[in-house]
């Protein structure tokens, strides 16, 4: 009997037409905060400010809830809203960036409570990432938040639900937003619409998260494009978006078909500016002012 090494096998499922996909190793992430990434960008952008928490008594403050429990894994979110309101209002879920293997909640809590500041619900969501589940359990998570919200006790109107996100988020923002019908607008903070795009440059971190590089992995890559998604029915979209091309892939193809279809979408870029422009002022504000605009504007 002829014993097969593991190099044997990999050599004969090739041989045989199979795909094997390699394993890919765990990329040397480092924290991503507000704190850490205003020391990043301070050498170039000596002028910035981190953002900061927002005490207002404007608004109710509920952190730290359980939306979701899974595979023993607590889901926490932070949740905010106006303390007088009459009637009830829009709601827009926050979604961390990170490269799918770090960020919190906590990342998307300034920008969270500035929403409700100006009338809306706002939840920002942590969700599993890559060390602890791969994809597409991130996205079944945001799906479990859109169903928390929709079923809440909170003053939102289901039928006007946002869902923001920022890099990393930010894809995953627009996926959900794609095939989750509650969806009604979606708020792109520099983050691509397509792992396979011709200007799309991800790597290991998508690959580690994806479970395969593209390469060895392709269909997976496509299934978590949101470029793959788009159709007639799609909700409105505003990209916000730094001077970094990398952070643009596939955002100029969605728009050429939204606009074929009649969809309604914006594209702002702030010139100058580095990638996590939205965890330092002086671009927080203007990315604030930008996504209630247009909020405002599609949910009229």
């Amino acid at each position: 009997m002829i014993k097969l090494l593991p190099t044997h096998i990999t050599m004969l499922c090739l041989l045989l037409g199979g795909v094997v996909s390699a394993q890919v190793e765990r990329p040397n992430a480092t924290p991503y905060t507000i704190a850490a990434t205003y020391q990043k960008l301070l050498k170039n952008y000596p002028d910035i400010v981190p953002v900061e928490p927002l005490q207002s008594d404007k608004i109710v403050y509920e952190e730290d809830l359980t939306y979701h429990q899974v595979d023993g894994v607590s889901l926490k979110a932070d949740i905010y809203y106006p303390k007088d309101i009459a009637h009830k209002t829009p709601a827009v879920i926050l979604v961390h960036g990170g490269g799918w293997i770090s960020g919190s909640k906590e990342n998307q809590r300034v920008m969270a409570q500035h929403l409700a500041e100006n009338g809306f619900v706002a939840m920002a969501v942590n969700y599993r990432l890559a060390d602890v589940a791969k994809y597409p359990a991130a996205i079944a998570d945001l799906n479990a938040a859109v169903t928390y919200l929709c079923t809440s006790k909170y003053p939102l109107d289901t039928e006007k639900i946002a869902i923001l996100g920022a890099s990393a988020g930010a894809q995953l923002a627009s996926l959900v937003g794609m095939k989750n019908k509650h969806i009604k607008a979606i708020v792109n903070v520099d983050g691509i619409v397509s792992f396979v795009h011709p200007e799309a440059e991800e790597g290991t971190y998508a690959g580690y998260w994806l479970g395969g590089m593209k390469a060895d992995n392709l269909e997976v890559w496509e299934d978590a494009s949101p470029l793959e998604f788009i159709a007639p029915d799609s909700p409105p979209i505003l990209f916000i978006n730094s001077a970094q091309p990398r952070f643009h892939a596939g955002r100029d193809d969605l728009i050429k078909k939204y606009s074929e279809w009649g969809i309604y979408s914006e594209v702002l870029t702030f010139p100058n500016s580095p990638h996590s422009f939205w965890l330092v002022h002086p671009w927080f504000e203007p990315t604030v002012d930008h996504t209630v605009q247009f909020l405002q504007k599609v949910f009229k």
